[in-house]
């Protein structure tokens, strides 16, 4: 996703989510502490993608119940970038032949946004009671910070649009992996992540890899990229892994890390909201998500018989949570990380890039309807 911070209210400034003002540090260290005691529980419960999600329910429930915990955006983001380098490893030279049935999947993600997109609108509008915009930029299946941003601006209400899109991600975070975990028979790893510990990793693979961070965040925000942090590091990973000059991920240490700082930042998206807006606004989106996911399993199955992908892999690549929060599920149920977060970026461009243009001419067509005299005839 990526999806970034809002930007006030229930949402946050530019440094920081949840709450109002900058976070201070020990609010941040609150937060990861609840996170990180969160993790280890579902840890030993034995639930997939332990340290993500026991950091998010943690947190979210601490948030709701008026625990003042915040995070900065730049601490999320330094881990957004070492999880695209992470992603970029799951590009090997044979995921060139893959290509071609991609090529399917990419169109199926256009219609599928288009279709849940809408359906999602009109259960806002005729069901919830939004407004034109707020419901249009709720609806959208992906692009949280870009949503509320343009939501606002086009006299949307900031506070729902945000509170939708954090309970959306939350929702499908917590219903994908443990669909599963019992339904289809997963197995957690014992220490929730796989790979190779930073003591054991050669020095020349570890600099390459943190050049990758570095290197791709600052030219993917350069170019202005979706996601920019998490996409130019994932594109730099990818290119030294399909070179050949490296075969390594990052250490498991800091992709653990990675998982407790982005769902402990879910989490605090709720704080310093009305727990009767909350409560209010997690109702509704608790039925949009059901309407995304279904969708989400129809063009699943009808893709698997077209191309012969892996359910799995598309049910993945089509759930609507964030970039980073899905690409984190793929690596931890063993889906292929290369499709699935490709997919996903994909997403986020079409929305990003259709939303606007749609909403203009809903607001056009609204307008040619409502003129004076136009509803008498």
């Amino acid at each position: 996703m990526t999806e970034a911070a809002p930007k006030d209210g229930s949402g946050s400034p530019k440094d920081a989510i949840g709450g109002k003002g900058p976070a201070k540090l020990w609010q941040i260290a609150l937060a990861l502490t609840i996170g990180a005691i969160g993790g280890y529980i579902f840890l030993q419960l034995r639930l997939p993608l332990a340290w993500m999600m026991g950091a998010m329910v943690f947190t979210t429930a601490a948030a709701i119940a008026g625990v003042p915990i915040r995070m900065a955006m730049k601490l999320r983001t330094t881990f957004l970038a070492i999880l695209g380098v992470m992603l970029g490893s799951a590009f090997r030279p044979d995921i060139i032949d893959q290509l071609g049935q991609w090529i399917v999947s990419a169109v199926g993600i256009v219609a599928y946004v288009s279709l849940a997109g809408w359906l999602v609108y009109l259960y806002y509008r005729r069901f919830s009671g939004y407004d034109q915009a707020t419901a249009y930029f709720a609806a959208s299946p992906g692009g949280l910070s870009e949503m509320i941003m343009m939501g606002t601006a086009m006299g949307g209400d900031e506070r729902i649009i945000s509170l939708t899109h954090g309970a959306r991600i939350l929702l499908v975070v917590l219903t994908v992996p443990l669909f599963f975990r019992y339904f289809l028979g997963y197995e957690p790893p014992p220490r929730g992540v796989t790979g190779i510990s930073i003591l054991d990793m050669p020095y020349y693979d570890l600099m390459l890899l943190g050049l990758c961070a570095v290197i791709g965040a600052f030219l993917a925000k350069l170019a202005r990229l979706p996601a920019s942090l998490l996409v130019g590091p994932m594109l730099c990973s990818a290119a030294i892994h399909l070179a050949g000059l490296t075969s390594h991920a990052p250490p498991f240490e800091l992709v653990t890390v990675a998982q407790v700082v982005i769902g402990s930042a879910i989490g605090c998206r709720f704080a310093g909201t009305k727990v009767a807006l909350v409560r209010r606004t997690v109702g509704v989106t608790m039925i949009s998500t059901a309407i995304l996911l279904a969708v989400t399993l129809i063009f699943s199955v009808g893709l698997h018989l077209l191309t012969d992908l892996p359910t799995l892999d598309i049910v993945l690549a089509f759930s609507p949570g964030g970039l980073a929060e899905m690409s984190l599920v793929a690596l931890a149920v063993g889906g292929d990380t290369a499709f699935v977060s490709s997919h996903h970026i994909l997403r986020i461009i079409v929305v990003v890039l259709l939303a606007p243009l749609v909403f203009r001419l809903f607001v056009r067509r609204s307008a040619l309807l409502t003129k004076p005299g136009q509803a008498d005839d």
